[in-house]
């Protein structure tokens, strides 16, 4: 049984390796399906393996950054092809492959929930694990860019937040869809499914009139996210995200809708204000109102074991009382001569 165990765990962790890197690689080409070009560097307004690499550690653990080196390593050759291939490539696969590790590092330090009911677990999902540990990733890929003589180097900093911004957009709405769906709930009550159809039909209404319209209609987005927060908290929320996010990502790569006529720089600005602002709206607004809804539930549970030890207490006491009858019996005893 023992010797069992023990060759089960390796074959598992292979497994679980070659999952991870079968998925990165699969984001990353789909990423690259929508670029857009500034100062002459290609980046994808959302780069997806970050978010997968982010999901595969809080959700496999330290162990999976082998798949993650691996799923990048697939990325870059996909791209390069093995005859052009240089040694500068392996920094841009440490770098992609550090800063989702440091990123759980930090997470896994400050006791980060998968679940997201906290509000504190999404400012740290935001703020630590897609605007602060993608700095990394950026800097080395677009140092090395710039060390290579593939862009000016006046033209790094404009490069490195395009490029800082897709990595952090991928973790801002490709990791909270993952980590809802590995963390899938019991269905929804009979009562809540015409509400939940309601929706789908109104974002599958909505979101592409918002994204493809010549008209500036994206703010009727965040109606439909407020709505999916309240209603359907992180599950409902994140994936209206992600669906407003990948519509607005292909308008902007064909230049229609309010995307028409904007310069690379300003199509970058306009199209990453609309993802980013988005995602942390839904990310954080569902994560107040699921902590919201746990604390009340938490104190309705407490009232009622008050209520529960109040009526044993009662119960007890009012059996030990003694009745009238036995008053009066026993004082005509004591009175009697």
């Amino acid at each position: 049984m023992v010797g069992t165990r023990e060759l089960r765990r390796p074959v598992v962790v292979a497994l679980q390796t070659l999952a991870v890197a079968a998925c990165y690689f699969g984001a990353g080409r789909l990423g690259l399906m929508r670029r857009l070009t500034v100062e002459g560097a290609v980046f994808t307004p959302i780069w997806p393996p970050t978010g997968v690499a982010v999901a595969a550690l809080l959700i496999f653990g330290i162990r999976a950054w082998l798949g993650i080196a691996i799923g990048a390593l697939l990325v870059v050759l996909s791209i390069s092809s093995f005859s052009s291939f240089q040694p500068s490539a392996f920094g841009i696969v440490v770098g992609n492959t550090v800063a989702p590790v440091c990123a759980y590092l930090m997470l896994r330090r400050l006791g980060f929930r998968i679940d997201l009911s906290r509000l504190r677990d999404g400012l740290a999902l935001v703020f630590l694990a897609a605007l602060g540990s993608m700095l990394i990733s950026a800097t080395v890929d677009v140092g090395l860019l710039v060390v290579t003589d593939k862009i000016a180097t006046d033209s790094f900093w404009t490069v490195w937040l395009a490029w800082w911004v897709g990595d952090a957009m991928g973790v801002l709405i490709v990791t909270p869809v993952l980590l809802m769906l590995y963390g899938v709930r019991p269905p929804l009550r009979a009562t809540r499914w015409q509400e939940a159809a309601l929706l789908v039909v109104a974002a599958c209404v909505l979101v592409p009139l918002a994204t493809h319209s010549p008209i500036s209609l994206l703010f009727l987005v965040y109606p439909l996210l407020v709505w999916a927060a309240l209603r359907f908290q992180h599950g409902g929320s994140v994936l209206c995200a992600l669906l407003a996010s990948v519509l607005a990502t292909v308008a902007a790569t064909d230049r229609v809708g309010p995307f028409a006529g904007l310069s690379d720089t300003e199509l970058m600005i306009k199209l990453q204000a609309f993802n980013g602002s988005m995602a942390l709206t839904a990310l954080l607004l569902s994560a107040v109102i699921t902590e919201q809804r746990n604390t009340r539930r938490s104190v309705e549970l407490a009232c009622q074991e008050l209520v529960q030890v109040l009526e044993h207490l009662t119960a007890g006491n009012s059996s030990t009382r003694p009745g009238p009858a036995d008053d009066d019996g026993r004082g005509r005893q004591l009175g009697a001569p």
